[in-house]
């Protein structure tokens, strides 16, 4: 397999999931948060083909935070989770999990490794597997699929997929192929597998499209009860479900933050009336 390279440099990542000039790997006990933040973006930039998808986009993420992320189509919402995960480098400024690792230096399975998981909006789970193997084979990351349901479970590792399944409402779904799942159903299992890696913080894309409402504030109990363990940042349209979870909202547009604060406070600003709520 070739080395991943940067889109804007062509530069090939290093054998050891770094990016170029990264002179050791990054342990996930270096995060420093002691200053009260998780994640630190500062005048980060990203052009495709002389469109600017990020421009000079500030801003971070507390310890502990739900912090929603809203904005019209093409404010940049995608792009900026896919610097945060490795997905994609920035052509400028810097990004930093917690006070001292810098994530624009370090690859994607790094970067998951070390504490960030990205939900995407359509849920990916085995779905010729029950919902307790989903999850078996999550807390197993570092074996392939087959071994890691050839290989016994641990009484710890039994006990925390007891604890996932209730966390995440599927006690009574434990040995139901993923597949007859609903959908919102699905995307509460995908929660738990990235769960069961012990992330420190979770990137959730559009997590309620498609539910409906039973599910839809099911999943805004569930979200509000991993905050404060957890930092969260969730990208959603649905600004209902968004009310009954966000303390402060981040809006973004043309790649830059167009204004930030509680819900009520975002919704009468008139410039993200002008751009994205409408009259």
């Amino acid at each position: 397999m070739s080395p991943r390279t940067d889109a804007a440099t062509g530069e090939a990542f290093g054998s050891e999931g770094e990016a170029p000039g990264l002179a050791r790997p990054v342990d996930a006990s270096q995060l420093d948060t002691r200053h009260g933040d998780i994640l630190y973006l500062d005048d980060i930039t990203v052009s495709f083909d002389g469109f600017r998808a990020l421009n000079k986009l500030t801003l971070d993420i507390a310890v502990g935070e739900l912090r929603c992320i809203i904005g019209p189509n093409g404010a940049g919402k995608t792009t900026m989770m896919d610097v945060i995960t490795g997905k994609t480098r920035p052509d400028a400024g810097t990004a930093f999990f917690g006070q001292t690792i810098d994530l624009t230096r370090l690859n994607e399975p790094t970067i998951a490794q070390i504490g960030i998981g990205r939900k995407f909006q359509k849920p990916t789970v085995f779905e010729a597997m029950t919902v307790a193997e989903n999850l078996e084979i999550a807390l197993k990351t570092d074996k392939s699929v087959w071994a890691s349901l050839r290989a016994r479970l641990t009484g710890q590792q039994r006990d925390r997929i007891d604890e996932l399944l209730g966390l995440i409402r599927l006690g009574e779904q434990r040995q139901r192929e993923a597949g007859l799942l609903s959908h919102g159903q699905k995307q509460w299992l995908e929660i738990g597998m990235l769960l069961a890696q012990e992330p420190k913080l979770l990137l959730l894309d559009e997590p309620v499209a498609g539910m409906t409402d039973a599910e839809t504030e099911k999943t805004a109990e569930l979200l509000l009860t991993l905050k404060g363990s957890h930092s969260l940042m969730v990208v959603e349209h649905d600004m209902a479900f968004v009310g009954s979870i966000a303390q402060q909202v981040t809006v973004l547009a043309e790649g830059s933050v167009l204004a930030e604060g509680t819900l009520a406070q975002v919704q009468a600003d008139e410039r993200v009336i002008e751009v994205y709520l409408g009259r």
